[in-house]
């Protein structure tokens, strides 16, 4: 008979996805207080009921209402906000999911690769790893020369 903490140990165990779960890091995400999610939320909806007033037109009556209900709930009942503030803080969890893996391969391929292939095409080595043969020594010359090896005895 399978129990629950094994279903969940067997899962967690199948689902590693990160160098920091591999290292033994899980992360939690713990959202913000739940006055402190009422709070900022009845800002996000005041300021779009206001924001027609900006170009001329009539306040949007229902996003003031829902800031006022809100802010009032944070106030008196913050907990009542809870479910709304967890259901809040895995949308961000699964966005950050999704979002982050393509953001950080639409970065690499956008600008990295175009980058190197440019490089090939034009023979540039930057980093001076064609090997040469002919060469004594691959150190480079610094000139001005730089600090005296006597100021790296003690850095800190």
């Amino acid at each position: 008979m399978t129990t629950s903490a094994s279903r969940a140990s067997s899962r967690s165990a199948a689902r590693v996805s990160s160098p920091l779960e591999l290292a033994g890091f899980e992360p939690r995400a713990t959202g913000g207080s739940d006055r402190g999610f009422g709070a900022f939320f009845a800002v996000v909806f005041a300021a779009i009921g206001v924001f027609p007033l900006t170009v001329g037109g009539q306040p949007r009556t229902w996003a003031l209402a829902t800031a006022g209900l809100l802010l009032a709930t944070a106030i008196a009942r913050p907990r009542w906000l809870s479910p709304l503030n967890r259901v809040w803080v895995r949308l961000g969890w699964v966005l950050h999911r999704v979002v982050s893996p393509v953001v950080v391969t639409a970065i690499y391929f956008g600008t990295v690769t175009p980058t190197g292939l440019v490089l090939r095409l034009l023979k540039k080595d930057v980093l001076r790893l064609k090997r040469e043969p002919k060469v004594d020594s691959y150190w480079i010359a610094r000139d001005p020369p730089g600090p005296s090896r006597e100021s790296f005895t003690r850095p800190y």
